[in-house]
């Protein structure tokens, strides 16, 4: 089924969008302590301002779409940290509210992308790179659908269902916008060929080929090496604009609470994704405004802007 037409959705019809990055990378280097473990969803109560400035960086280095700061933010997470339920709801749509000021004052046209992430991430243990919760698909479905619902409220111009690390979350994810009003896309973490859980990506994104709210489908919060076959992939499989935003290519080491490793995100490699069907590109983790900056210009370039 076609994908709604929405001005984001004719955007990609005519070329490549630039996303922002990494949202907590940014926050860190502005002297945020993101060791919380509602990590950047901390600072949507405790320090929005910086929030902002944050995806205020992003519209400076050329992003049109910024990615709210709601991956975190859950009503169970709020919970534990002992926020009544209305509260926890007013700070999934001030997530919203952010990313627009940022957006509004940008020039050129930004979109908000208002980020659901997955049910790992409430947990805070790195279940999220794994998945299999050994939950059921109807009970993760139950837990994303009242944040999917507040974030809608905020009117963002597209949900982003992503780092999404298995076929049942994406399914639960899947039943819980229909309906919305909003358009989506689907973004995977995966491993090479499979998503997080082990999966076929073939069958990851065939999940999304015939659900009308979604306008892309791709991979996020993987390595840069592993974005060209999933861009070829994802497109062949569904026919629709394909979504990428890689990390730097640098490794967590949880022990050490440190990065290791070099960076391998390269900009110039766009070109390549392009050309299999990207449109929605953008960087993860460790990915700041320099990168998007040239990535800007780069995909600027091809269009002829």
């Amino acid at each position: 089924m076609p994908a709604p037409t929405t001005p984001l959705a004719d955007a990609l019809a005519e070329g490549p969008v630039v996303l922002d990055g990494g949202l907590s990378n940014q926050l860190a280097d502005q002297g945020c302590d993101l060791s919380d473990e509602l990590w950047s969803a901390r600072l949507l109560l405790d320090a929005p301002e910086q929030i902002e400035a944050a995806h205020a960086a992003y519209a400076r280095a050329g992003a049109r779409v910024l990615i709210t700061s709601s991956y975190q933010a859950t009503y169970e997470g709020f919970t534990r940290r002992g926020l009544p339920r209305a509260k926890a709801a007013e700070l999934l749509r001030r997530s919203v509210a952010l990313a627009r000021r940022a957006a509004d004052v940008a020039p050129g046209g930004v979109w908000v992308a208002a980020s659901v992430g997955p049910y790992g991430a409430m947990l805070a243990d790195g279940s999220e790179y794994r998945g299999r919760y050994g939950l059921t698909v109807a009970e993760l479905e139950r837990f994303h659908r009242p944040r999917i619902e507040a974030l809608a409220e905020a009117s963002p111009d597209v949900l982003a269902l992503e780092t999404v690390p298995d076929t049942d979350e994406a399914e639960a994810l899947l039943r819980a916008v229909a309906g919305s009003g909003l358009p989506v896309w689907l973004s995977y973490s995966i491993d090479g060929g499979t998503t997080r859980a082990g999966q076929p990506l073939e069958a990851a994104f065939a999940l999304a080929a015939d659900v009308p709210e979604v306008i892309a489908v791709g991979v996020n919060c993987c390595t840069a090496d592993d974005v060209g076959p999933a861009v070829e992939l994802a497109y062949k499989t569904t026919g629709k604009p394909v979504v990428v935003y890689p990390n730097s290519g640098e490794s967590w080491e949880a022990t050490d609470r440190a990065w290791r490793g070099g960076a391998t995100f390269d900009p110039s490699a766009v070109g390549g994704w392009q050309a299999a069907g990207a449109r929605l590109i953008g960087g993860c983790c460790r990915v700041g405004p320099g990168r998007i900056a040239e990535l800007a210009a780069l995909l600027g370039r091809k269009r002829g802007v």
